[in-house]
């Protein structure tokens, strides 16, 4: 019998990895584009205005408290599954707002941010949680699967890594039409494993497609540390391979990433091709509300992070600017609390669940015969429990599932 060769282990810190020291030794080539400190101050000048700024920080507290309501509704029985982005806010306004409002957004499923942004209605947000009679995906997706199209902003899919292909092909169709429109791919971390990944790099690469490829490097895929991911010494440098632009940048700098992701748009925009961004943030709670992370994560690893919270350093800025104090924070936490309250009580007062008629709309253009026989059975199955909605039920008001 061959003896399989042997491989040394690389030294472990905590939970995984290499020994900070090092870690920052390696980088060394691929510095990280800071702007915004910890205790608010700036280097640099700002690229964006006193009402920009106030209008995101807004946005980011009101999917802060929406994230830790809606893990209550899931905690309470009501909405069965919930992933947020807490911690990593900055990563997603700030891509999202540095992008045209004809662009497209393919999000991974930590963008529900990025969807509010582009106008997504929060009552609809929350009835694609429920599933019910005013879900924009008709019950045909798990919760924290919504899409926009009004907003540009594509359907979430499960499957790992799916819409950076998805991106890239949606830029070159553009490219093919004649239209000015950049594609914003995110991704995490894992997601650099995936085929997907390659395929879409390495085509939007040759073909230099208007992509942005915005990675939000949040140390964990579920319970796998980065360190295991990759023996890349950064994720940015995984552009060399395809002929890309890479950029580290901090994840956690509002201001930082709004700059990176204007810059890697204009570069799309003028024909320059794609750019891969590594944002370096934290994922400072469960991957979802189906995984706990004190099973494979020490406490003490999360606790430096949540001084890089990102709407806290936002927060001290506009302190700093005279903007903002500790009248308007009250208020502003009061008026999000009331709006997301106000929004479930919407959703909650539709209909349990979709038409029946609606079961499969958006599979095909037309349903196939085989559909159609599926669709009857149904409809005669619910006749038999006496639970057949009326014709016609109530749907949203906002029309059709995306595609």
């Amino acid at each position: 019998m061959r003896e399989e060769p042997k491989v040394e282990a690389r030294p472990r810190n905590g939970a995984g990895g290499r020994p900070p020291e090092e870690e920052r030794e390696r980088a060394e080539p691929w510095p990280l584009l800071s702007r915004l400190g910890e205790d608010g101050t700036v280097s640099g000048e700002v690229a964006l205005g006193e009402e920009a700024l106030l209008k995101l920080y807004r946005l980011m507290v009101l999917n802060r408290l929406l994230d830790e309501r809606m893990v209550m509704l899931q905690r309470q029985g009501r909405i069965g599954f919930y992933i947020g982005s807490t911690g990593e806010e900055a990563a997603v306004f700030g891509t999202a707002h540095a992008m045209a409002p004809n662009d497209w957004i393919f999000p991974s499923y930590r963008e529900h941010g990025a969807a509010l942004l582009r106008g997504l209605p929060l009552a609809t947000f929350v009835c694609d949680l429920f599933g019910n009679a005013g879900d924009l995906m008709l019950g045909h997706q798990m919760p924290c699967h919504e899409a926009w199209r009004e907003g540009h902003f594509a359907s979430v899919s499960s499957p790992i890594g799916t819409q950076i292909p998805q991106a890239v092909g949606a830029a070159w169709a553009a490219r093919i039409r004649g239209d000015v429109m950049v594609s914003l791919a995110y991704l995490g971390d894992g997601a650099t494993s995936c085929a997907d990944f390659h395929a879409g790099l390495n085509f939007a690469g040759v073909h230099r497609v208007p992509v942005v490829f915005a990675c939000r490097n949040n140390g964990w895929a579920i319970s796998l540390p980065r360190e295991r991911q990759t023996a890349s010494n950064t994720l940015a440098e995984k552009a060399c391979a395809y002929g890309v632009h890479g950029e580290r940048v901090d994840g956690n700098d509002l201001l930082a990433v709004y700059e990176a992701t204007s810059r890697a748009r204009a570069r799309a925009a003028s024909g320059e091709g794609p750019t891969l961004l590594e944002l370096l943030t934290y994922r400072v709670e469960g991957h979802s509300t189906s995984d706990d992370p004190r099973s494979y994560r020490p406490a003490e690893l999360v606790e430096p992070w949540r001084k890089k919270d990102p709407i806290l350093r936002l927060r001290r800025l506009l302190e700093r600017r005279g903007a903002w104090g500790e009248e308007s924070e009250g208020r502003l936490r009061a008026e999000a609390l009331a709006t997301i309250q106000a929004a479930v009580k919407e959703a909650e007062a539709l209909g349990a669940q979709p038409a029946l008629d609606t079961l499969f709309e958006g599979v095909y253009k037309e349903p196939l015969w085989q559909q159609r026989e599926q669709l009857e059975e149904a409809r005669q199955a619910a006749l038999d429990r006496g639970s057949a909605p009326a014709e016609g039920e109530a749907r949203s008001a906002k029309g059709p599932c995306p595609p």
